[in-house]
């Protein structure tokens, strides 16, 4: 890894452009592919905007989820190719993306001091030097990420269920899959066996005579168990799990899976300490399991990355965790919000999150997977969800229905956020007979539910001056509480500089350690 972080996925479409932006430099990204209608949208864009010709893949056609990510994907990776061989040969002249690229890299990276070495050399003895400079030159990992538990069954026109491999995430691993790609996925938010057991029909998640893997799996985990758990249901598929990404429970943006209490610090320190053992264990399993397949095993432990994300705000924090807990690297996502060179967000939730006090960050109940969720009072989202309560209609229209995984009282899932779920609970709730502030309360409990499909992705569409479908415009963002701590809009270099403890981008708030905000987001929560 060329640089010590990397910047995890973040909502529907807020990291859905960060590679075209920020891989050309070195430093890896997370893309959301759950949102087919967005992804397919974007690639529209880019395609337009490079004065390409672009064929729409209908909803309607054979395949078009897998086959929209694939295209979309494909297309992000030329793009940064593309990127990548304009900047090889740019001269090393200051203003150039190659100087840039080099100078944006930590202090202590070997290719950074080679570069330093460089500028001291003269003539041909500096053009011989800038020469093997430029061979060394690598764009950062162009990663996507899938939610395991966001995994709805599809169905026909004429009503009949699709087949499995149709699902949601089955048919969002097959687009990675197929892709160009050689890069990973993060499987997140939970156990999906079906989506697990779906990896074999993908020779690219397997390993070549040389133990090279094209495709890799990254488990974003929230403890040790888990891990382990997970690496060896994976190990007896021979699957290997390259990179074990630990995110704190409460401290970071999105859905909030809490622990029952377990910290990061001593999260951290147990795979510090077990991390060697776990990985000697999947590694006789995963080659037991390849060998029964006729499959190349591996003759060593594959190199294996630990990392952890969530809530690290300064550079002292971030080198703590790679140094006493020896992490392979880190995660740095809300305060990528700031930075429009390395995110995409609308104009109006940009300047509401430069200027937000502490208070708008809080944790909701928002989601319509249940799953407490970090949220921001000052969106058009939140103006919207009020704006329906108020004319007497609550919840979503619910064109999109990812998020449909209630059956209550319907045959076929319905979201809890939907106006359809809502009408049927409150005529339930009131057939109960409860105390009339007893009835309200419930009813303001679901009302709070927002439309994650629709809000989590507009704030891409409206920045790129594209109208969302149905004109449903209103943009909702998910930042952790960390966010709190920094105000203003940024460049790449400053937030870059701030992570690497060259700049400070913090506000003047007062700030207590990342382990200690989490542990009181902890008390809160319980």
């Amino acid at each position: 890894m060329l640089h010590t972080f990397h910047i995890p996925v973040m909502g529907l479409g807020f990291t859905l452009e960060t590679p075209i932006k920020v891989a050309r430099f070195g430093i890896s990204s997370v893309m959301s592919i759950v949102e087919d209608q967005l992804v397919e949208a974007m690639r529209q864009y880019h395609t337009e905007r490079l004065g390409l010709p672009f064929t729409p893949i209908r909803q309607n056609e054979t395949d078009a989820r897998a086959r929209r990510i694939t295209a979309y994907l494909n297309l992000v990776h030329q793009i940064v190719e593309d990127q990548m061989q304009v900047l090889r040969h740019e001269p090393f002249e200051e203003g150039n993306e190659i100087v840039k690229y080099f100078e944006l890299l930590p202090g202590e990276s070997e290719l950074k001091q080679a570069y330093y070495h460089m500028k001291a050399l003269s003539g041909e003895e500096q053009k011989s030097a800038q020469d093997a400079l430029r061979k060394q030159i690598q764009p950062g990992a162009i990663d996507v990420n899938i939610m395991a538990k966001v995994d709805k069954n599809n169905y026909a026109r004429n009503g009949e269920m699709l087949p499995a491999e149709y699902s949601d995430a089955l048919a969002s691993l097959r687009g990675f899959a197929q892709s160009t790609l050689t890069s990973s996925v993060v499987f997140s938010a939970g156990y999906n066996p079906r989506l697990y057991s779906y990896l074999d029909q993908h020779g690219d998640f397997y390993p070549n005579e040389a133990g090279y893997l094209k495709k890799r799996v990254i488990l974003k985990v929230s403890d040790f168990r888990s891990a382990l758990t997970q690496g060896k249901i994976l190990a007896k598929k021979g699957i290997w799990i390259s990179e074990y990404r630990i995110e704190s429970g409460l401290n970071c943006g999105g859905h909030a899976f809490a622990t029952d209490g377990l910290l990061l610090g001593p999260i951290l320190e147990e795979f510090k300490a077990k991390k060697a053992d776990m990985l000697t264990e999947l590694h006789v399993m995963c080659n037991k399991a390849l060998a029964e397949r006729g499959l190349p095993v591996f003759t060593h432990i594959p190199k294996t990355a630990v990392t952890v994300q969530g809530g690290i705000g300064t550079a002292r924090e971030d080198a703590f965790l790679r140094t006493y807990y020896q992490v392979d690297g880190t995660g740095w996502g809300s305060p990528f919000l700031l930075v429009p060179e390395a995110t995409t967000i609308d104009v109006p939730t940009l300047n509401a999150l430069a200027t937000a006090e502490k208070e708008d960050f809080y944790v909701s109940h928002a989601s319509p997977l249940g799953v407490p969720f970090n949220n921001f009072r000052k969106t058009t989202s939140a103006k919207q969800l009020e704006a329906r309560i108020a004319k007497g209609k609550p919840g979503s229209p619910c064109y999109k229905q990812f998020l449909s995984t209630n059956t209550e009282f319907t045959e076929k899932p319905i979201c809890t956020s939907s106006r359809q779920y809502l009408h049927a609970k409150f005529k339930q709730l009131e057939s109960l007979n409860l105390p009339e502030e007893t009835l309200q309360a419930e009813k303001a409990k679901l009302t709070e539910k927002d439309c994650l499909c629709e809000g989590l992705g507009a704030g891409t569409l409206l920045r790129n001056g594209i109208t969302p479908a149905y004109n449903l415009v209103a943009s909702l963002v998910c930042p952790g509480p960390n966010l709190a701590y920094f105000s203003g809009i940024f460049s790449l270099r400053e937030m870059v500089d701030h992570i690497y403890g060259r700049a400070q981008a913090l506000n003047t708030r007062e700030r207590a350690h990342m382990f200690i905000n989490e542990l009181e987001l902890y008390v809160e929560h319980f």
